[in-house]
């Protein structure tokens, strides 16, 4: 949620609003210089817990500066503001899924977010959400009317592309001791994100394929995955896996573009951004047929079950012994992330203000 909000920021720079557009940002890691060279101002205020910023900083600091609306960009916002709101709802998950599997923090957050959206959604003159799929999620479980919520995709960086500089790929698998082709999957964790059901259908993978591609994690610590492999029972599997933790933005994309095979099979997802940005990059992908993600690989990916581990598998054995199959997944996938541009979703955006105001 923080990447879209500051994309769309730095796209609104650039796109020629007439509106005074002011940035509320607490005063600790939320104050970023990204936006300081155009017209949108930042405006630091006293940091507190984030129900309190939230509620109480953020209202008080709308009625001072008298603002004309609010647009709160991450699923949550004031209850008791007067001045007109516009509310971002990137998903409903938290309202249907009440495992506590994730972080103290995360689960908190759900919590919080159960609570809140609800009555925040009433309130809002207009709701944006991010795909078609969750547009009908906050109708059929928020019950808000469908004229009042506007679907804007995400966009995807431009960094996200197709990279030639061999001088950069090699400097990129050096630097974290990367094989020459691998399969990649971002994790997280949280459950929904499906890293257990990556391992085990990578196990299964490797069982039927004497020179299988390895496996390369990004976004969880080796411990996270090491207590996965000891619940199913396979702590060898480390062994075959390099994990990488978390990557700094820039190296992301050199990632993508050195992997043979990008896979997602997240149980729910909102948007699903990773699956547009792999495209960009050139790397096939394999990713779930649920929620947002058909909607966002559009057929240019396979789509597999993400409860079925040997489903996953197969895929992932069909397209590493297939070039011919990669290539025409690449040319695909590269066609259709070019939907997906943040100029557009500013764009988007600068609508749904005018609309309000």
């Amino acid at each position: 949620m923080e990447i879209v909000a500051i994309e769309i920021l730095k796209a609104l720079q650039k796109s020629g609003s007439i509106h005074e557009l002011i940035v509320a940002a607490k005063k600790d890691e939320d104050n970023i210089n990204i936006l300081s060279e155009g017209p949108i101002q930042i405006k630091e205020l006293a940091s507190a817990p984030y129900p309190i910023w939230e509620q109480i900083t953020l209202p008080r600091f709308s009625k001072k500066i008298k603002a004309d609306l609010l647009h709160c960009t991450a699923n949550t916002a004031p209850i008791f503001s007067k001045t007109p709101l516009i509310i971002t709802i990137h998903d409903v998950i938290y309202m249907t899924d009440v495992s506590f599997g994730g972080s103290a923090y995360q689960n908190f957050g759900n919590l919080y977010r159960k609570w809140l959206v609800p009555k925040v959604a009433k309130k809002a003159r207009k709701i944006i959400t991010v795909s078609d799929f969750e547009k009908k999620e906050i109708i059929r479980i928020l019950k808000i009317a469908p004229s009042k919520i506007s679907v804007i995709h995400n966009g995807v960086n431009p960094a996200f592309t197709l990279i030639k500089d061999g001088n950069l790929l090699e400097t990129i698998k050096n630097k974290y001791g990367l094989p020459s082709k691998f399969i990649l999957h971002i994790g997280n964790t949280s459950p929904r994100k499906n890293t257990k059901g990556v391992l085990i259908s990578y196990r299964k993978y490797l069982q039927n394929n004497q020179q299988a591609l390895p496996l390369v994690i990004s976004g969880c610590e080796e411990g996270f995955i090491l207590s996965i492999l000891k619940k199913i029972n396979d702590e060898a599997l480390l062994n075959q896996i390099i994990v990488l933790d978390y990557l700094p933005f820039d190296d992301l994309p050199v990632l993508y573009n050195l992997a043979e095979i990008f896979l997602y099979p997240s149980f729910r997802e909102g948007f699903g951004m990773p699956v547009a940005e792999a495209m960009a990059c050139g790397t096939p992908v394999i990713t779930a047929n649920n929620s947002s993600l058909v909607e966002v690989a559009n057929g240019a990916a396979i789509l597999v079950d993400a409860d079925n581990t040997d489903e996953m598998a197969e895929a992932i054995q069909a397209l590493a012994n297939d070039k011919g199959k990669r290539t025409a997944l690449i040319e695909k996938g590269v066609e259709n992330a070019k939907r997906f541009t943040w100029a557009k979703t500013a764009a988007k955006t600068l609508e749904i203000y005018n609309e309000v105001l």
